[in-house]
């Protein structure tokens, strides 16, 4: 989904852990931490994936480039997701590693020849995804030919529905297909289909129209499909980003699934990534300087606020004073803690007008790519992570998410 601009985010999954007791964000901004600290919510990344789990009409695995923290990777195992979309070597390692009974899905088209042989060979991994010849070629010779392969092609669809768009990259095009298709079919002892709608898909009509192309690349090439891959970009809300239902998207695929010319045995599979740990985690941070409308935090776009400064996205903002301030909501930018003037976050973020340094701030919703995108440049960074028991922000899974801070559940 996103252009790394750091290798650090899979050797910095697992943070440490702070073994005090502490009832919430509030009681963390009565410490002064110097740094910023993040707040994990195993609970709610566990009620997400019971979620797709008991109401996706189909299978769902996780797609582990979202987060790749083990402590996550564990809660949704315990929570009934037993299948992963790695889309590298090192994240196949670190699943095969934290979860040796999980089943590996091997979903970027564009892989190394090594790594597709050591993913097989060593891993025991049996699916992987391609849209050229070139990569079925490679997949064939990195294999030896295996005869138990699940091949997934992946169609090139509209991102026009979502937030972020991945139409460019990856995906066969559709005068392509055909061809793609007929010999992965001789290859495979299982033929897929996938496509990615883009990230934050903000209606199920996306899935729809995806689903109508799948229709047609099967009529062309006159294939038994034997997985329908519906890939990721199952939405989370942010500020200005509210979607609908999470069960209409389902309905729509469903529906759509129900009607392709397909076998009668044939699997409905997703990747959700997003929607299974947005929720997750937030993060704590001090306001070390005030200017006019501007804040200066010390987190940013080098670390877990990636998302807010370079493509624009906001998160949801609480001041954590007591008492609670009674001013009203004003908007403000947020600068990052670097040298950087790309360090800028321009939001709008809706906090009490008398904001000012040493206030700390609490930004919610940023389990997804927030802790997998950080790097320590210009020495900025932190390694404190708390465990706590209270609600999300905002969450799609319950219908009023409660801020009201419980005991802390420490490792």
């Amino acid at each position: 989904m996103h252009k790394h601009h750091s290798a650090l985010g899979l050797a910095k999954a697992q943070s440490t852990v702070v073994s005090d007791s502490v009832a919430g964000a509030i009681d963390i901004a009565k410490r002064n931490p110097v740094q910023p600290v993040t707040l994990i919510r195993p609970h709610a990344a566990a009620r997400a994936a019971r979620f797709f789990v008991e109401k996706f009409p189909g299978r769902s695995m996780y797609a582990v480039k979202a987060n790749p923290s083990p402590d996550l990777l564990e809660v949704l195992w315990e929570s009934g997701i037993t299948h992963y979309d790695v889309a590298s070597i090192a994240e196949v390692r670190l699943v095969a590693r934290t979860l040796p009974d999980a089943t590996l899905c091997f979903m970027h088209p564009v892989k190394a020849e090594e790594a597709i042989r050591e993913a097989y060979a060593t891993h025991g991994v049996r699916v992987f995804s391609l849209d050229s010849i070139e990569e079925l070629d490679k997949i064939l010779r990195a294999t030896n030919d295996a005869a138990d392969l699940t091949l997934c092609v992946r169609l090139r669809v509209s991102s026009e529905h979502s937030k972020l768009s991945l139409a460019s990259k990856f995906g066969v095009a559709p005068h392509e297909a055909k061809d793609l298709l007929f010999r992965a079919r001789q290859a495979a002892d299982a033929l897929g289909i996938c496509f990615h709608v883009g990230s934050q898909a903000m209606t199920p009509q996306a899935y729809a129209e995806a689903m109508e192309r799948v229709r047609q690349a099967i009529v062309e090439a006159a294939v038994t499909v034997d997985v329908v891959d519906v890939g990721g970009g199952f939405p989370s809300a942010y500020p200005g980003m509210e979607p609908p239902a999470l069960e209409n998207y389902f309905e729509t695929i469903h529906r759509a699934f129900e009607s392709l010319p397909i076998s009668y045995s044939a699997e409905l599979w997703a990747e959700p990534g997003r929607a299974l740990c947005a929720e997750y985690s937030s993060v704590v941070v001090r306001v070390e300087k005030r200017r006019g409308n501007e804040l200066f935090i010390n987190d940013g776009a080098y670390g877990a606020l990636f998302d807010a400064a370079h493509i624009g996205w906001r998160f949801p903002v609480a001041l954590l004073r007591e008492p609670e301030s009674t001013v009203r909501d004003h908007p403000f930018s947020f600068y990052g803690p670097t040298c950087d003037d790309l360090d800028h976050m321009a939001g709008p973020f809706l906090l009490p007008a008398d904001v000012q340094a040493g206030d700390y701030i609490e930004i919610g919703m940023l389990g997804a790519y927030g802790s997998a995108m950080r790097t320590a440049f210009n020495g900025f960074g932190s390694d404190e992570t708390v465990i706590v028991e209270d609600e999300p922000m905002v969450s799609l899974y319950v219908e009023a998410p409660a801020r009201v801070a419980s005991n802390v559940v420490t490792l």
